[in-house]
């Protein structure tokens, strides 16, 4: 038995290190095996922030090994161009995730979970429509990103906001700065007359309440592209079964 509560890894991929937290339940023994629950953070955030240290301690306090990671181009994980939010690779850092999950002796390699929050939430049902190894799904307030991206994202003119994302991208190739958008107002102040849920999102995650280093709440406008065709929950229904 140890008296270990958190480690922090790195998940290897074929790309660039995923970087990660490990939270152990209380009497954690290393003989012995545990379920596993992954814990998927929200769009621009990180592993420190609501994923791990809310989450992550909770569900650890339940029994569970808990892994909170990056997501690629964020974080403390790899990936370059910084602030990408790419749903395709979001959904493949998972399969890296519970690769190294089930190289660990005392994780259950049958019972791995997943909990996704925001963003997240809808990332984690997409992952878990085609990886077997996940058993059960959770989200807490899922986004499906393409959508918001469709809607709320492009003010409801989404051929117009491509437009402008082409030939932002374009730009930058031609050696023009990228453009990255800040998705919460800098204050709480600031926020106000944005409706309830920016407000409340504001005042999390822009406060010391749970503003972290790497939550940089920050989205880089010219990879946005890869999102707009995509869906969390297509099929969702047939293939979670």
């Amino acid at each position: 038995m140890t008296t270990k509560t958190t480690e922090t890894v790195s998940v290897k991929t074929p790309y660039w290190d995923i970087a990660a937290d490990i939270y152990f339940p209380p009497g954690f023994d290393e003989s012995k095996q545990y379920p596993a629950i992954i814990s998927a953070h929200p769009i621009g955030s990180c592993k420190e922030q609501t994923s791990g240290n809310v989450y992550g301690t909770a569900l650890a306090d339940a029994g569970y090994v808990v892994i909170a990671f990056d997501a690629s181009f964020q974080g403390a994980s790899g990936g370059e161009p910084r602030f990408t939010e790419d749903p395709t690779q979001r959904v493949q850092d998972f399969r890296f995730v519970v690769d190294h999950l089930v190289t660990l002796p005392y994780v259950d390699a049958d019972r791995i979970g997943v909990l996704g929050i925001c963003g997240g939430g809808g990332y984690s049902i997409s992952a878990a429509k085609t990886e077997r190894r996940i058993k059960v799904v959770g989200s807490v307030v899922g986004v499906n990103f393409g959508h918001l991206l469709h809607e709320a994202f492009s003010g409801y003119e989404p051929i117009a906001t491509l437009e402008a994302i082409a030939g932002q991208r374009t730009a930058e190739v031609r050696g023009a700065e990228p453009n990255v958008e800040n998705l919460l107002p800098p204050t709480v102040d600031a926020a106000a007359g944005t409706g309830l849920d920016v407000v409340e999102a504001t005042d999390y995650y822009k406060t010391p309440r749970g503003e972290k280093p790497n939550g940089a709440t920050r989205s880089l406008i010219s990879r946005r592209a890869a999102g707009y065709g995509w869906d969390a929950f297509t099929h969702a229904e047939v293939l979670l079964t």
